[in-house]
Parts: structure tokens; C-alpha cells; sequence
């Protein structure tokens, strides 16, 4: 079975190392998926990110959002939810930090805890 393509959405500002985590995982050798770093913000200005972003989340199977504390607000990930809900792409989310209880990403679908066997779920 082909891994899935997985573009991560996450609060750049706040929880970069959430990310990380993701990506870590995608090296396990049962990893289902594969995931799409779109750390961009630094390096290019926003209209070129808004570009890069919407033509990596049309390639990919997923949007996983990891969801910290602030992530419910972030624009950029506000703006990641709106290009996959127009490109008709699966959005799930995760929860970035054990035993929190954040606030979900409003229209970014379900919010699961982070586990392998949940990734295993949402990822099928």
C-alpha cells in the first residue's frame, strides 16, 4: 500500500516543535504516511507562501492540523483549513501536547489525541 501524502498545518509561531514530532514519525518503518514541510514563513514573503502552500495541500491526501493552545487562532493555519476545504482535501486534527485540552481548529474536522494508532486511524 502507497503512503499517504500528509501536508502538516501547524502554529508556526508557537509550536514548531509539534511539527518536528510529525515528521520524526513518518521515518518509522510502519509509517503510513509520508508528511509535507511547508515551514516557509521566514524565508519567503506571504504571497509566495499562500502559492507554495495551496500547491502542496492540492498534492497531498490529508491536512493534519496539530493543535496547541493558540492554533485555534492562527492565520496561517486559518488560511491552510480554507485552500483544503476549496481543494476538497481530508482535514483531521490532532492534539500537539499530552493531557491538553485545546480548543479545536473550527471547520478543520475531528479533533483526535495524538497517538500512533489514532494517526494509523485517521491516516487510512
Amino acid at each position: 500500500m502507497a503512503k499517504k501524502s500528509v501536508f502538516v498545518s501547524f502554529d508556526y509561531d508557537n509550536d514548531k516543535v509539534l511539527k518536528e514530532f510529525v515528521i520524526g514519525q513518518t521515518k518509522l518503518p510502519d509509517s503510513p504516511f509520508s508528511a509535507v514541510d511547508i515551514s516557509l514563513k521566514e524565508e519567503e514573503p506571504e504571497a509566495e507562501w499562500e502559492k507554495e502552500a495551496e500547491r502542496r495541500i492540492k498534492a497531498a491526501d490529508i491536512v493534519l492540523v496539530i493543535v496547541g493552545p493558540k492554533t485555534h487562532s492562527a492565520p496561517g493555519v486559518k488560511k491552510e483549513i480554507a485552500m483544503a476545504k476549496k481543494h476538497g482535501k481530508k482535514i483531521a486534527q490532532i492534539i500537539g501536547y499530552k493531557d491538553a485540552t485545546p480548543t479545536s481548529v473550527p471547520d478543520a474536522g475531528t479533533l483526535y489525541k495524538w497517538s500512533w494508532d489514532n494517526l494509523k486511524i485517521i491516516l487510512k
